[in-house]
């Protein structure tokens, strides 16, 4: 693709590195069996690449995350109120994701038994989450102001949550719901941390000063221990208890906003050991099951993993030793989780970080490697081909683009000076690049605008509620998009450089909302997904639209499809829900044609090719299957490839395909992308979004990291060298 620099330069440390990436990419490819696709002699030819770098795109920052160890599952709470669960067992695939609402600013986020998944925030609300149907099941006033914390009870049937008012509330978890059982002494400040004995009898509450021990059953406060204001030698007004954590052995660990980590005796409430780690906020504590080793993070951006081992050598005495700091964010760690395998934080640099632990990891592979989570595994960007219209999905908002042009054409070895476009010139850089394609490697020049890119419409959502989907259309006359509660569909009238809307009003009762949203390709069917496993197809008018048929859900079944392609004869339709199983519609006869096999792992991205219409499938283990729609059954070319096997090499990569097109005169070739790859492109910029407009001519979204950190607010506190 082409060159992530702004202009020529000299190959550099880290340029001779990318090459010898792009290298073993290269024959990872011709080798694993993707390329063989291709036949003898022939190239992907040359492209018109429009380089994208006006999506202005920035992510939430983590708040808070939860870890599963039954279901090896992650729970990951942003600012924004979105609830994102990720796969660790499915390489770290976003499997899952709830909408977030501009009313929920969410402290807290637990698991409890029976695989269910409980939210707290300052609304005051406690929130279950149907995981099944991908919506909020309900939410309860817990009747205390803003909730701070909360806690599930080791055997999973009970919740305590921690409020503004200083109150602890405990609830029993009854298989439809929760049920309020009783208050804790109140305490005079809010409770801003709670960690329960892992014999379910005592709990530990953080506060403003100190720390409170309760008795579960008779909810009477036994201790309450002071914390030392002191901080650098100076006496700070009050000290914050961010986290704590309670041991089998009696011991409480605390974190606090004076950058201390502390060991607490819950029996006589006395301090046994201070570790001062920060010249910041210890913001967060995860500790690992077997309470051996734990990790902390600091409004620094460091996270420290503390261990507990051998005084000496032959002794059985152990002490806890800070052992590793790591320094993988920019700005403060709000949340932290530990695995049996790695050590898990984020914070307000949006990134979610998964650092494994080398002496728990038993193949010392790929996956032994650091991980960094940015973007969401799931399409924001969709395009109008026939208009060159780019739609852009923001959580409140809307932007419709339409793609610069230039009649200039390129030569090998020249270099055109780039165009900035507007006032906005390093957030609206169209690059157009002139690459040929050959076995990987890029050439080309960077051309002249001969028409600026415009931003057509801006179109804000009403009420709280973020999107969760959105689509345009193929031929740039239709937009449609959800929210959890309403489903809006819009008509675009073009004239001249003049855009009009019209709102298609009345919308049925089953259109309330969508997780997923498809139109045909030729724009005359509009195929919308919904939460509770139906899929609808709707006829588009002029202006209006008729409903043509529901598929509704497999018998005893509500998963819901998060997934949608349309053949591009417009005959058939594949769903994919949120396990790894696909079902295929024939939309003619308007029932379901077939299933394909399931899979162990979920699927990420799938599209039908033109002509074969077989179905190609991507997973969030690097499988790529070929699947013969008329056929019911596997393409020669997907068995072959699954015995052969793909290159480990391509197997190793860590973020999942998220999009698959085909070339409209060669239907043999198979285009994908990830984050930051292309095929077998090396890995360069975040690439969000990518497609064909036709046969000579692609576009990418690209979204360079240093954009978002720049658009952050300054860190709490930044580490200097030698301090």
């Amino acid at each position: 693709m082409a060159a992530a620099e702004r202009g020529a330069a000299r190959p550099t440390g880290d340029n001779r590195t990318s090459r010898r990436r792009r290298r073993r990419r290269e024959h990872c490819l011709r080798t694993s069996g993707l390329a063989p696709r291709a036949l003898p002699g022939q190239r992907m030819g040359e492209f018109t690449v429009h380089r994208v770098r006006f999506f202005n795109y920035v992510p939430s920052g983590i708040r808070c995350v939860a870890y599963n160890n039954q279901s090896n599952r992650l729970a990951v709470s942003r600012t924004d109120g979105t609830v994102e669960i990720y796969n660790l067992s499915a390489n770290y695939f976003q499997e899952k994701f709830f909408p977030g609402h501009e009313s929920r600013a969410t402290e807290a986020l637990c698991w409890a038994k029976g695989q269910r998944l409980f939210s707290a925030g300052l609304n005051g609300e406690i929130i279950e989450y149907d995981l099944q149907a991908l919506n909020i099941k309900y939410a309860m006033d817990a009747f205390g102001g803003p909730i701070w914390s909360m806690a599930a009870s080791p055997r999973g049937s009970q919740l305590l949550v921690g409020c503004e008012d200083g109150s602890v509330k405990l609830f029993q978890i009854t298989p439809d719901k929760i049920q309020f059982e009783r208050n804790f002494d109140r305490q005079k400040s809010r409770i801003l941390s709670l960690s329960w004995h892992p014999s379910g009898t005592h709990i530990a509450a953080g506060s403003i000063d100190y720390i409170s021990v309760f008795d579960v059953k008779s909810g009477s406060s036994i201790h309450k221990m002071l914390v030392d204001r002191q901080f650098m030698g100076v006496s700070k007004r009050k000290c914050i208890i961010w986290g704590v954590a309670f041991l089998s052995d009696g011991t409480v660990i605390s974190v606090d906003s004076a950058g201390k980590v502390q060991f607490w005796d819950s029996a006589t409430g006395t301090l046994v050991k201070n570790h001062l780690i920060a010249n910041a906020d210890v913001q967060s504590i995860a500790v690992s099951d077997q309470e051996d080793s734990f990790v902390v993070g600091t409004a620094e951006g460091t996270v420290f993993h503390f261990q507990l081992v051998s005084v000496t050598s032959n002794s059985s005495e152990k002490q806890w030793v800070r052992t590793k700091p790591f320094q993988h964010h920019t700005h403060d760690v709000r949340a932290v989780a530990h695995s049996p395998t790695a050590l898990i934080s984020g914070g307000t640099d949006t990134h979610l970080v998964i650092r494994p632990l080398m002496e728990k990891v038993e193949v010392k592979n790929y996956d032994a490697a650091l991980r960094k989570i940015t973007f969401p595994h799931r399409r924001l960007i969709s395009c109008s081909k026939k208009k060159q219209l780019l739609l852009f999905q923001f959580a409140h908002h809307l932007e419709l683009w339409r793609l610069g042009s230039t009649v200039a054409t390129g030569k090998m070895g020249e270099s055109f000076s780039n165009k900035k476009i507007g006032e906005r010139s390093q957030k609206l850089e169209l690059q157009l690049k002139f690459c040929l394609w050959k076995n990987g490697r890029k050439n080309g020049d960077t051309l002249p605008l001969s028409k600026d890119a415009d931003h057509l419409l801006h179109l804000k959502t009403k009420g709280p509620e973020n999107i969760i989907c959105s689509c345009i259309s193929p031929c740039g006359s239709w937009i449609a998009y959800s929210t959890a509660s309403r489903f809006f569909l819009y008509r675009l009238n073009y004239e001249h450089d003049n855009i009009s809307l019209q709102r298609v009003s009345k919308m049925p009762a089953f259109l309330r909302s969508a997780l997923q949203i498809l139109f045909s390709e030729d724009s005359t069917k509009l195929f919308v997904a919904s939460n509770q496993g139906s899929l609808h197809i709707i006829w588009l008018l002029e202006g209006s639209f008729k409903h043509l048929h529901t598929f509704q859900p497999q018998s005893g079944t509500v998963e819901s499809m998060c997934l949608l392609a349309v053949s591009p004869d417009g005959n058939w339709l594949a769903a994919s829900g949120t396990s790894a199983g696909v079902h295929v519609y024939n939309i003619k006869h308007l029932k379901l044609h077939c299933t394909v096999p399931a899979y162990n792992f979920p699927v990420t991205a799938l599209a039908i090719a033109p002509n074969t219409n077989n179905l190609v499938i991507a997973h969030s283990d690097q499988q790529v299957f070929e699947y013969s729609i008329p056929g019911k059954q596997y393409t020669e070319w997907s068995r072959t490839i699954q015995k052969q096997g793909f290159h480990h090499l391509w197997l190793q990569r860590d973020t999942p395909i998220t999009h698959i097109s085909f070339h409209p005169k060669k239907p043999m070739h198979i285009l994908l992308h990830d984050a930051y790859m292309f095929c077998i492109i090396d890995k360069s910029l975040p690439l969000l979004f990518m497609d064909l407009l036709d046969e000579r001519t692609l576009v990418a979204v690209e979204r360079p990291l240093d954009d978002i950190i720049a658009q952050l607010p300054p860190p709490i506190k930044k580490k200097k060298f030698g301090t």
